[in-house]
């Protein structure tokens, strides 16, 4: 084992037995993150600087009483340039913990510190798995502990985690069957990320599984994985309003299936309805006259023949260039409106930037999914432009005929902010970028013909742009995106409550208000909100398979009755 980290661990722990927030925070370098996960906070949240560490540990660190810290069994500590490398592990007054740290010059530069476990409320998995003797219970009749709406992958792996933890809890979704969430897109619609990364909670996908999945059997293993991991699932059921009871303290939710109304009384709200809230459709001078068909990307299921159909897509992100491209093979003459830059990236260089976490290769090398997971939540976001700027870097060179050929026919690209890339922008935006798996070489060669500029109005019969170019169509398509999630709130509950909630997704203020544009993790997810008991569960199957930990300990703890005092934001540095 490395003398410098051995050394380091030994002193860290010293001094936080004794107390001693002075000597705990010399062991950090001036430049400094410590990035925590509900472990030291009960919230998700990173100190920055030594005056933020400083801060964390005169609030926390009798409550926490945190012992053992040690490099994680089984592993070894490990040389990257100038920095030393562990996995460690450790444990604290309510349950254990593992992270990562990186030490520069014999301090830490980055800590990663999460809760994976609650002593004396662990999963049933492994050796406290069920025996199977037992009677197996059907749908619960109580009252959920947490109620989660949206049964999508985030609501089914956060379902799946509160099962395993013996939290009460139901899933309840609109659509008649899991799964219909992706059943119900467009044809062509497949996951841009590969398989390795999309694993959800406890049940990989099998080595067969193809690396980019079709949105058909993505929606079928969630209908498998729902009656595999026995969640207390609700399909066909609407929430029709929410409101908190405050003398009761728990909500009340309006529920209807098959014409019926019935009110439940969790005392925990999860929105788990997508990363995005209700579709953004525009409303362009001439909408009324246009004879042909509008519809938002959300609606079009990209079904049946085109032939000779003229189709206008407004939009350049993803989706739009997925459905331009099926809209092409089945026939139609498309048009994309792009109306601001986006940032593309060939699906094979994002494969390339992932190999040495999730990968075949990584497998082989034995990274674990949990490790790369944890690997990606080790780099603070305040730091993660400077992990990618130069991964895009090597992009553009490598990828430069590709880029040169897009521009050729006028497509504007971006790389992000400050050039760091797809990643940083999908954490920040949510949108502004497509991960190429076939569009861009339709409209580098004109199949798909690309115009610029904002949409001025509609005629009977054609997109005019703000330049006065008329595009001809039949058919427009608004891949405009989505409101915040907070919007579903405002339907469900009320304004009043969304507008304290505030924004939900990007970088920038979390539980309080919002001084600037960066405070170091995204806003309202996977942890406390400005209204208690109501919570937001957003992101990928990535996000949702390894951020549902977090949300259901933190769930977990306070269905079990452990105190959860939630630590104050400590005083970063704001950025652009």
């Amino acid at each position: 084992m490395s003398d410098d980290l051995q050394s380091w661990l030994a002193r860290f722990q010293d001094a936080l037995t004794a107390r001693d927030v002075d000597a705990v925070v010399d062991l950090f370098a001036p430049e400094c993150f410590w990035r925590d996960l509900v472990a030291f906070t009960w919230n998700i949240a990173t100190a920055e600087g030594r005056d933020a560490v400083r801060a964390r540990l005169v609030e926390v660190l009798d409550r926490v009483d945190p012992t053992g810290f040690r490099v994680s069994a089984g592993t070894s500590p490990t040389r990257n340039g100038a920095l030393e490398e562990a996995w460690i592990e450790f444990e604290t007054s309510v349950g254990r913990g593992r992270g990562h740290l990186r030490l520069t010059d014999g301090r830490a530069w980055t800590l990663l510190t999460t809760l994976f476990e609650l002593t004396g409320h662990e999963e049933a998995t492994g050796t406290r798995r069920p025996r199977g003797t037992e009677p197996r219970p059907g749908p619960g009749t109580a009252e959920p502990y947490v109620l989660v709406i949206g049964g999508g992958q985030g609501g089914i792996a956060l379902g799946a985690r509160l099962k395993a933890l013996g939290v009460p809890a139901v899933v309840v979704d609109r659509h008649g069957r899991p799964g219909d969430q992706w059943r119900s897109r467009y044809e062509s619609l497949r996951l841009h990320d590969p398989v390795w990364y999309d694993h959800l909670p406890y049940l990989p996908f099998p080595p067969t599984w193809p690396v980019f999945a079709p949105k058909d059997a993505i929606a079928d293993w969630l209908e498998v994985y729902v009656r595999v991991m026995e969640i207390d699932y609700r399909s066909a059921t609407t929430v029709r309003s929410a409101s908190f009871d405050d003398t009761a303290g728990r909500w009340d939710v309006v529920l209807e299936r098959d014409g019926e109304e019935l009110t439940v009384h969790p005392v925990q709200l999860v929105f788990a309805t997508g990363m995005s809230g209700k579709p953004r459709v525009p409303v362009f001078p001439g909408a009324d006259r246009f004879r042909g068909e509008q519809r938002h990307s959300s609606e079009h299921d990209g079904s049946g023949a085109h032939d000779g159909r003229r189709v206008v897509v407004v939009g350049s992100n993803n989706s739009a260039h997925d459905i331009c491209a099926a809209l092409w093979e089945n026939g139609a003459d498309v048009t994309m409106v792009q109306r601001s830059p986006t940032l593309v990236v060939r699906s094979e260089a994002v494969l390339q930037s992932m190999a040495g976490t999730y990968s075949e290769e990584a497998l082989a090398a034995g990274v674990t999914t949990m490790q790369a997971d944890l690997t990606l939540a080790s780099v603070p976001l305040a730091l993660l432009g400077r992990f990618q700027k130069p991964v895009y870097d090597r992009i553009r060179v490598q990828d430069a005929d590709f880029y040169a050929r897009l521009e050729a026919v006028g497509f504007a690209l971006d790389f992000g902010e400050d050039d760091t890339g797809m990643l940083l922008k999908y954490l920040r935006r949510g949108s502004g970028y497509y991960i190429d798996v076939g569009a861009s070489e339709l409209i580098a060669d004109g199949s798909v013909r690309l115009a610029r500029g904002q949409v001025r109005e509609l005629t009977e019969d054609a997109v005019v742009l703000e330049d006065g170019t008329e595009l001809p169509a039949d058919l427009v398509v608004h891949a405009t995106g989505y409101d915040p999630m907070n919007g579903w709130v405002a339907d469900l509950v009320d304004q009043d409550t969304a507008d304290r909630v505030g924004r939900v997704w990007g970088t920038g203020s979390g539980t309080t208000g919002d001084p600037g544009p960066w405070e170091g993790e995204l806003r309202n997810v996977w942890k406390p909100t400005a209204v208690p008991q109501l919570w937001f569960h957003a992101g990928n199957l990535s996000q949702s398979r390894h951020y549902s930990l977090y949300l259901a300990l933190q769930l977990a703890a306070r269905y079990a009755g452990i105190p959860t005092p939630v630590s104050e934001r400590a005083p970063v540095h704001h950025r652009r």
